[in-house]
């Protein structure tokens, strides 16, 4: 599939007279925003902010509010988890973290699967990471769920001074044994991607992708150091 070049407007051109494509080139977690909204970045980037809120009957003011907000993004510091106790820190691990996941996880699988096809006969890497990346996917929906259904609650009955349901420390041997198989998956993407670096003439869904998996990749690392080296150590202290 063909890709028209990005055209880049005049500096100071209003947010909503400029380029979807351009938007997304500039800044590729904005395509959050437009997944959102369903409006095509890739194929359709040329149409403005303002054709694409028109075509698709939505509000140009709420569009552009999303834009600027994912521009800032966390700026206010949420303090220290690592600080918080043991059950207050699970809580947020399932907030933040497989919150995350769970909204990542399908966006991701959908642009790595459509990268893969369009682009994948000629760059067979981008194959490579739509398997490595389902596999993971599989994976980190099923470590979730043990999670949050069994080992976590384990850990709140603890804190309550409660015996727990079960024995601690297979669970917990088990998750971090399932942390290194993920960080195993991350470092083959990386590798796959050249860094998460997308090539000169990758469109805007490849570039999305490659931006994506780098956070993926980020967010994953601050979850599992609170898993491994604050939560699960707090946890094995409150058995002794």
């Amino acid at each position: 599939m063909s890709h028209r070049p990005i055209v880049i407007s005049a500096q100071g051109t209003p947010i909503e007279e400029r380029s979807v494509g351009e938007l997304v080139a500039e800044q590729p977690g904005r395509s959050r925003v437009f997944q959102e909204y369903e409006i095509d970045f890739c194929c359709k980037g040329g149409q403005t902010v303002r054709q694409a809120c028109e075509n698709r009957a939505v509000a140009l003011e709420e569009l552009i509010g999303k834009l600027e907000a994912e521009d800032v993004g966390s700026a206010v510091s949420a303090g220290n988890p690592a600080e918080l106790p043991p059950s207050e820190l699970a809580d947020y691990i399932i907030e933040r973290h497989h919150g995350y996941l769970r909204t990542e996880l399908p966006r991701l699988h959908a642009m790595a699967q459509r990268v893969a096809q369009v682009h994948g006969g000629h760059t067979t890497s981008l194959v490579q990471v739509f398997n490595i990346f389902c596999e993971l996917f599989v994976e980190l929906d099923s470590h979730m769920r043990k999670e949050e259904e069994i080992l976590f609650p384990a850990v709140s009955a603890l804190c309550c001074g409660a015996k727990p349901p079960i024995p601690m420390g297979g669970p917990i041997s088990q998750m971090m044994e399932e942390h290194e198989e993920a960080g195993a998956a991350l470092r083959q993407l990386r590798e796959l991607t050249h860094g998460y670096q997308p090539p000169s003439e990758a469109c805007n869904t490849w570039r999305a992708l490659f931006s994506g998996l780098a956070d993926l990749e980020g967010d994953l690392h601050k979850h599992i150091h609170l898993e491994n080296h604050v939560l699960f150590p707090a946890a094995n202290r409150l058995t002794a």
